[in-house]
């Protein structure tokens, strides 16, 4: 029986529930993929302990996965993104220290503290802007929509809304082994991962208050936003997501150098954002908003330029 692009059954009875019972929904699978994971790393516990991480990953990813596909609703699986890797530092730190907490390192301290930070500070930006079940990411409705009508959305949500983007953060958190789990003195260069993680975590999150506040006001429904960092940036926040990973790449270089390969899990966010989340909400707003295409032509993408940032000053 042919199935209209994921608008499942038990999705259309779910999609007028409340908002609290979404949230409810979502607890309980996180919960639920929590003790798969944990399971599966259990069960693989002879395997280096980043093999094991990699399984029970993918195991919290199946969970996630199965519950979304039940709600008819993929965006239950947005928070992963930032909760995962929350869980998964404070388990290794657990693992190196043995669990005394007496024994956590400065550096052990500051990457938990900073990946804290931005794991909360993310999960809460979702958690503000998601409607509950009746509400998908736009995204993935296009997706949807847009996809061959032979090729199982099954099959694309699995494989491209939350395998991959468990991948490209697993690929990510690999700099936070070394950096939580090998002892070595502070330095110089766990200044500067400080100093980059800490920007980029007040940089995406004042980019979101900014378009929040923006976006609230009915006077600015249907104009584009070019004030704040949005003035020298068309994505500042992704900007700063961006910057995050270069920094906990670099708390795992001070750690460890012999791990400076690592750096494949920056690299691959850069990719993932320039490649894909930039041109998709490009073109996003070129639909909805013509004059967008004028914006693209003033502003920089990510980076703000110098001519960009003198140009936005002279207009002042």
């Amino acid at each position: 029986m042919a199935v209209d692009r994921g608008e499942y059954r038990v999705g259309r009875c779910l999609a007028a529930t409340s908002r609290p019972f979404g949230f409810a929904v979502a607890t309980v699978t996180y919960l639920a993929a929590g003790i798969a994971a944990w399971g599966v790393f259990a069960a693989v516990r002879g395997q280096h302990p980043l093999w094991g991480t990699l399984w029970a990953d993918l195991a919290a990813t199946a969970v996630v996965f199965a519950v979304a596909m039940a709600v008819g609703n993929s965006s239950l699986y947005d928070p992963y993104w930032s909760v995962a890797p929350a869980v998964i530092v404070i388990g290794w730190a657990i693992w190196s220290s043995g669990a005394d907490l007496a024994a956590i390192s400065g550096r052990q301290a500051l990457v938990i503290v900073l990946v804290l930070t931005w794991a909360v500070r993310l999960t809460a930006n979702w958690a503000l802007s998601w409607r509950g079940l009746s509400h998908e990411d736009w995204r993935y409705v296009q997706i949807r929509a847009q996809i061959p009508r032979w090729l199982p959305w099954w099959l694309v949500s699995l494989t491209g809304i939350q395998v991959m983007p468990t991948l490209v953060v697993f690929a990510g958190m690999l700099a936070l082994w070394p950096a939580v789990t090998v002892t070595a003195p502070l330095g110089p260069l766990d200044a500067v991962a400080v100093a980059v993680t800490a920007a980029a975590i007040t940089i995406e999150a004042v980019a979101d208050r900014q378009l929040r506040r923006f976006a609230r006001d009915p006077a600015h429904r249907a104009r584009i936003i070019d004030r704040g960092l949005w003035r020298y940036s068309r994505h500042p926040n992704y900007l700063g997501e961006i910057g995050f990973w270069w920094g906990i790449w670099l708390f795992g270089l001070a750690a460890a150098p012999a791990w400076w390969w690592t750096i494949v899990g920056p690299i691959v966010m850069v990719l993932l954002f320039t490649a894909v989340s930039v041109p998709m909400m490009d073109r996003r707003s070129l639909e909805r908003r013509p004059a967008y295409a004028d914006h693209m032509r003033g502003v920089p993408a990510l980076l703000p330029s110098p001519r960009a940032i003198g140009s936005r000053r002279r207009e002042r």
